[in-house]
């Protein structure tokens, strides 16, 4: 397992780089409003062209993970985020910011398909839940890391924004070395490339029980089925499982929070230092829970960290959204409900979503169903990221924190009826069906 957990923790590190990239752009959003005179149009376009970039790569990360395999798109993944992070941090104008910030966002995509499908296809099955669940952990770290590094770069200087941006360089370097000594996928080799030999190689040095040929003989596809595409009868409820997990991982407004944390807290009446203060807060809270889902989501399963988080993500927006319509902002009931949120947040979703749609679909499919789930949870948190000040000016903060609370109810939904439970199936059985 020391092998394993080691390959496994390099191909998460991806998800460092997601979290960090992800969230810097806090500190820096609100200067480089300013910098370049952009209009709230202009504004919500430049946070969210990431998000943009990163709905383009998840559409597309499934393509070089089964062309290239997965260790070599991770090699490319850490090359982006290296040229992008310079480049952001050096750009002379808005353009070349948004074109660099679009390059950053193809990495995230490209990585939220490749390192949870790349751990998922090394991990045994009593131990994938919290192998995949390293990838959110590191994502969170990024986004705390962010976080703390934006508030300890605050007064850095005209130039503070550019540091905050820059500082990605040194992680994205040390991925890129990294990957040199993480082995290919071997359910990769087996079943795009052919190369049982080396396949069984890895899994010896694993550890793993498992071989080549008893991996072939768990995995059948009916002849009939045979070369159907991904919107065939035969996925269509790993597909709905995907789209709906990746949807309402996002309508509860998780990104809108992270993006716009300092703002938000500013809206309560909180100075500017003390909302970076409560952002980094925010941060810390993912993290711990995010560690302590880890934990417990191979003993407690999927479906159970689900229900549990649904309902504090209920109640908890339910009391923000008061808050707004109240004017209630006297002592710490917005940041403590927002730091309740997101430890509900980091217990149950922000854990499970990779692990599950890393799991529901076969072999021949896990790539591409991925990558959908992938682009469907990027797609709404560039939509919700573009539209938040928009929205959240016009309709103010309490039926902005509404319409979060109303999703999460029919989220409760989907997870009582329509969830099924992947704790303990290996990779070849068709959980959906069983």
């Amino acid at each position: 397992m020391r092998k394993i957990f080691t390959w496994s923790l390099i191909a998460a590190f991806g998800g460092f780089l997601f979290g960090l990239d992800t969230a810097v752009i806090s500190g820096a959003e609100q200067t480089v409003q300013k910098l370049w005179n952009l209009s709230v149009f202009q504004h919500g376009f430049t946070v969210s062209v990431a998000l943009i970039g990163t709905v383009v790569g998840a559409m597309l990360g499934g393509y070089p993970s089964d062309v290239l395999g997965r260790r070599k798109t991770l090699f490319w993944i850490a090359m982006i985020f290296l040229v992008a992070s310079l480049g952001s941090a050096l750009a002379v104008d808005w353009y070349t910011f948004l074109a660099f910030r679009f390059l950053g966002g193809l990495g995230v995509g490209c990585s939220s398909v490749t390192a949870p499908m790349y751990i998922s296809e090394i991990s045994p099955a009593s131990h994938r839940g919290r192998l995949v669940a390293m990838f959110q952990f590191n994502v969170v770290l990024g986004i705390l890391i962010a976080f703390v590094s934006n508030y300890l770069l605050r007064d850095a200087g005209p130039h503070a924004w550019r540091w905050m941006l820059g500082v990605q360089a040194i992680p994205s370097a040390l991925f890129l070395v990294a990957v040199f000594y993480i082995p290919e996928s071997p359910r990769w080799l087996i079943f795009r490339k052919g190369a049982t030999a080396e396949a069984n190689d890895i899994l010896k040095r694993a550890g793993l029980s498992e071989t080549a040929a008893g991996l072939q003989a768990a995995h059948v596809v009916p002849p009939a089925e045979q070369g159907a595409s991904l919107f065939s009868r035969r996925y269509a409820y790993p597909v709905m499982l995907a789209v709906l997990m990746a949807f309402f991982n996002q309508v509860s407004g998780i990104n809108a929070i992270i993006y716009y944390a300092p703002r938000i807290f500013e809206m309560t009446g909180m100075g500017s230092s003390a909302a970076f203060l409560s952002s980094a807060g925010t941060g810390l809270v993912n993290f711990i829970f995010t560690l302590v889902a880890i934990n417990v989501i191979d003993r407690f399963g999927r479906r159970k960290l689900m229900l549990i988080g649904t309902v504090g993500l209920i109640v908890t927006l339910g009391i923000v959204a008061r808050a707004f319509y109240m004017s209630d902002f006297g002592g710490f009931v917005v940041p403590f409900s927002l730091f309740l949120y997101i430890a509900f947040f980091a217990f149950s979703q922000g854990a499970v979503i990779w692990v599950f749609i890393s799991e529901i679909f076969p072999n021949e499919m896990r790539a591409r169903g991925q990558a959908l789930g992938s682009f469907i949870h990027w797609f709404m948190a560039s939509v919700i990221a573009f539209t938040f000040p928009y929205i959240s000016q016009r309709l103010g903060g309490g039926n902005t924190f509404l319409l979060f609370t109303i999703m999460m109810v029919l989220q409760l939904g989907f997870v009582i009826w329509l969830m099924p439970e992947t704790k303990g199936k290996t990779l070849e059985e068709d959980v959906v069906r069983h």
